[in-house]
């Protein structure tokens, strides 16, 4: 049991007043020494000093706001423990070509990911999903988390505006801590989404190659790609010491990770779906997880006991008033 306001229970001894103060009467007597005793009056009497007593218990308890505990129950479902990683640079903020069977002619990219997403988290009602968005550096925005407003409500925030880098390699480490002291389900995944690529440093590579490993994560990579542009499954050659593209550079690269690695490429809004359904199929695994059943409030609980004592109490009170006024 737990209380929104336990300081309020330190009123719980002014519940003792109509116990321990003595009623005055209404009607006053000359000398009453000879008039047999009533037991059965000093027991109501008393019945009604307790009927007080608990009504003021019932309330100073109401107003503390009592509620049991959050419980915790272990689940075994269909789902995975999932990082999203979200490009917000300058060029999400561009439209995607094409348009889709809804008619959203015209839709930029950062919004076309976030719908295609949010649809992808109510198709999965067991998942655990932390957010994480990258440009110029990573912002932490969501833990792994059951709650689906709160997923919601963080997908729907990297829709917003945009920045002008891409900093994938703080996106993806930020991503990785998302698992770190959290219980492995068996089955976990980074959903990279960028319309582009990076180059990681030396460190930063050995860094994820190491901890993807160690916490057992399927990394998935969805590049956003313009019509016509460069596509990361082409062969290149480096040519006269050029770097090659960033996007094949980032794609060699994860193709060493000792971990699980997909990539998908999506020139509009039906490919990406297409790439998130792809990516919802292979993540349907049996796991384990914990289902907390958020506490009762028994506040009102409270309030209506509270309410049928004093009714009660009211109740005695008009009778007590109707005799008295007929023997006057």
């Amino acid at each position: 049991m737990g209380f929104m306001h336990p300081l309020v229970l330190w009123l719980l001894p002014l519940a003792l007043l109509p116990i321990l103060l003595e009623r005055s009467n209404s009607r006053t007597y000359s000398w009453v020494d000879m008039l047999p005793s009533d037991p059965l009056s000093n027991l109501i009497g008393l019945l009604l000093k307790i009927l007080a007593t608990f009504s003021l218990i019932s309330i100073i308890i109401g107003l503390a706001g009592p509620h049991s505990l959050e419980q915790k129950v272990e689940r075994i479902g269909i789902g995975a423990q999932i990082g999203m990683v979200i490009d917000r640079s300058a060029s999400m903020d561009d439209p995607f070509s094409g348009g889709t069977a809804e008619g959203r002619v015209g839709e930029t990219k950062s919004v076309a990911a976030a719908r295609l997403m949010t649809e992808f988290v109510n198709s999965r009602q067991n998942d655990m999903i932390g957010v994480i968005t990258f440009s110029n550096s990573a912002m932490y925005v969501l833990p792994l988390t059951e709650s689906r407003e709160a997923i919601q409500a963080a997908i729907k925030a990297t829709a917003g505006n945009s920045l002008f880098q891409t900093n994938i390699g703080g996106g993806l480490t930020s991503a990785v801590s998302l698992f770190e002291n959290v219980p492995d389900s068996g089955s976990r995944a980074i959903i990279l989404l960028s319309d582009g690529g990076g180059r990681l440093g030396g460190d930063v590579q050995q860094k994820l190659r190491e901890w993807l490993q160690r916490y057992n994560i399927t990394l998935y990579w969805i590049v956003l790609r313009q019509p016509g542009g460069i596509s990361i499954f082409n062969e290149y050659k480096e040519i006269d010491g050029e770097p090659l593209p960033q996007e094949v550079e980032l794609y060699q690269y994860f193709k060493t990770l000792r971990s699980p690695f997909s990539a998908y490429e999506a020139e509009d809004p039906k490919s990406l779906a297409n790439a998130i359904a792809d990516i919802n199929e292979k993540e349907r695994k049996p796991i384990k997880y914990m289902e907390k059943i958020p506490g009762h409030d028994f506040t009102q609980l409270c309030y209506i006991i509270a309410a049928l004592m004093i009714a009660l109490l009211l109740g005695v009170k008009y009778l007590e008033f109707r005799t008295w006024k007929v023997n006057i």
